[in-house]
């Protein structure tokens, strides 16, 4: 939980946004995205708008391991200003590598006091995989190893977010055969809460409403079995996805140039892991709200999935999900349909006439029975 009584004369995220020249209808605006984005109700906008309002700054430290910097680009290219603004700028950030304008001494004394000031308060953003092999020196900053500053960092940290399919699961880096012992977070620190956020990157605006949850909640958003925020993550992009009418027909594209191509036909046929993939691509999309990989042609990769580096080819169909549409064409499921509602009708037929076979059968006995009291 956060303690606000070491941080309250830090400004409030609301006087830092009015401070930066934005209007209160562009703080209400960016509310109401941002709660909707973390799958809260409308009711809950003026819960969110009050913390960001009355609570002081949290201090950040955002370290960077093995990675390509994705994440931080991601995030600070987030649709709306005020992501980049006030909650990567403002929030604030007391110490990151690639941000920061202070460098050597000055950036280690920085990293130093906030541990130290704000113990127990700050969140640890983690951008990129650790490397455990030869002692950790495949990455190193200030002469220390990665896992030592992890550890150090780690101990002091209120909450641990691990950025991007590096931190999260390892990504690319931990591909066979992994030759730096490539190692996510959530399996090198402990007593922590660890909140995964995998994509190589993850969209913006996913990263920010983890945040903006923790900042106005005070604790981390509800997780699915695998550490990830059930906001974003539990929906295949399968499921949302406008192709989905192909798949169930099994209109499939081919070659990347062919003329089902054209047509926007479904890309599981080259590759597409959207099936088998957790993530909000489908709903959030990309460069505010303008499109994502399958929307401008591109199979999903299932980059948000762990080991999706080592799960075969990246252009290859992976093997049959559940569903219409894997193994068959139009023409085949359509005569499936055919039969199976000609079985159908067969059945009730059969049915329809075994009922009258033993509705006379009975009429019989009865009236032989009749008939015989009559007799008697």
């Amino acid at each position: 939980m956060i303690n606000d009584a070491s941080v309250l004369k830090q400004p409030t995220y609301y006087e830092e946004v009015e401070r930066k020249g934005y209007t209160r209808r562009d703080f209400m605006k960016f509310v109401s995205m941002i709660t909707a984005f973390i799958g809260l109700e409308k009711s809950a906008i003026g819960q969110v708008a009050k913390a960001l309002e009355t609570k002081p700054r949290i201090p950040v430290i955002w370290l960077h391991f093995q990675e390509c910097t994705c994440c931080s680009e991601s995030f600070i290219r987030s649709s709306h200003p005020i992501v980049a603004d006030i909650l990567l700028d403002k929030i604030s950030l007391d110490y990151t590598e690639t941000l920061m304008a202070a460098s050597g001494t000055q950036a280690e004394e920085a990293l130093k006091n906030t541990m130290t000031k704000y113990k127990g308060q700050y969140i640890l953003c983690v951008e990129g995989s650790v490397p455990l092999a030869a002692d950790g020196v495949y990455c190193m900053l200030g002469g220390k190893t990665s896992i030592q500053i992890l550890e150090e960092a780690a101990e002091g940290a209120a909450a641990i977010i691990a950025w991007g399919s590096c931190a999260s699961n390892g990504c690319v880096q931990s591909a066979k055969p992994n030759p730096t012992k490539a190692t996510p977070i959530h399996k090198l620190v402990s007593g922590k809460p660890v909140i995964k956020v995998p994509g190589c990157p993850p969209i913006g605006e996913v990263m920010a409403g983890v945040i903006v949850h923790y900042l106005a909640f005070g604790k981390i958003p509800e997780l699915d079995r695998l550490g990830r925020p059930k906001a974003f993550y539990s929906k295949r992009v399968h499921d949302s996805c406008y192709r989905r009418p192909f798949y169930d027909a099994g209109l499939f594209v081919e070659t990347f140039d062919d003329e089902n191509a054209k047509k926007g036909y479904c890309l599981y046929k080259v590759g597409c892991k959207g099936p088998s993939t957790y993530n909000a691509c489908g709903v959030m999309k990309w460069n505010n709200g303008t499109s994502y990989p399958i929307q401008s042609g591109h199979p999903c990769i299932g980059c948000s999935e762990e080991n999706y580096w080592d799960n075969g080819r990246m252009y290859e169909r992976a093997s049959a999900f559940p569903g219409f549409g894997i193994e068959a064409n139009a023409d085949t499921l359509g005569k499936i349909a055919l039969g199976v509602t000609a079985a159908a009708l067969a059945g009730h037929a059969i049915a329809t006439n075994i009922g009258k076979h033993t509705a006379i059968h009975n009429l019989e006995e009865e009236g032989k029975e009749s008939e015989h009291e009559l007799n008697v």
